[in-house]
């Protein structure tokens, strides 16, 4: 009991989130992969900050009506077709308008333990400007993270490339995962993604059960 009482206060859990000596420890012996740390202040007492890439998504109004995320059907407009692709150099800014969901890929390069998850939130002098987002990364992750962001304001933002924008929290779970045991849709990536919602494999037994009952 005494043992478990001192490694919790000097940030020593077994689980839980993890401390900035448990973080440094997993950085240290690359168990833990985050490539550029630019600074040392990027580390945290419970999280690392992460930068914004140069690679980005904006979601558009098309002239359709809406996006279909009912069926991979390669006749009709692909998910990925609503997106337009743009890039910025590093200190190049990018304009969040209000209402417009932007994917972007942190300039960090990670590689998470397979007993590791990240809990991805702004840092506090975005949040209070009206952004949002809402992001986890699962533990054996690797990959640069896909973040999405909102601006749930009613003024445009603007953000520069490079920028530290992004707190990763990390938490220690009891069991390792098996994450490449299965598959992914979105792994090892190093610039944002669409979104792949129309090619969840449940859609095609949904549709079916559907078809049946005419």
């Amino acid at each position: 009991m005494a043992r478990n009482i001192i490694k919790r206060v000097l940030g020593l859990d077994d689980r839980g989130t993890l401390s900035k000596i448990q973080i440094e420890d997993l950085l240290k012996k690359k168990k833990l992969i985050i490539e550029p740390l630019l600074e040392k202040n990027q580390i945290g007492e419970v999280s690392i900050d992460l930068r914004i890439g140069t690679d980005f998504l904006a979601l558009n109004q098309g002239r359709q009506a809406y996006i279909d995320t009912t069926q991979d059907n390669f006749e009709k407009r692909p998910i990925k077709s609503h997106f337009t692709e743009t890039r910025r150099n590093i200190g190049e800014s990018f304009l969040l308008h209000p209402s417009q969901p932007i994917l972007f890929s942190t300039l960090e390069y990670l590689k998470l333990p397979s007993d590791v998850y990240a809990i991805l939130t702004l840092r506090s002098s975005f949040s209070r400007l009206g952004l949002t987002i809402s992001t986890i990364i699962q533990p054996g992750y690797c990959g640069c993270a896909s973040v999405e962001v909102v601006n749930s304001g009613n003024t445009p933002i603007k953000i520069l490339a490079g920028a530290r924008f992004i707190q990763a929290r990390f938490v220690k779970i009891k069991n390792d995962s098996e994450y490449f045991k299965v598959h992914r849709k979105y792994t090892c990536q190093v610039r944002p993604m669409a979104s792949k919602a129309n090619e969840d494999e449940e859609l095609i037994k949904l549709l079916n059960i559907n078809s049946s009952k005419i």
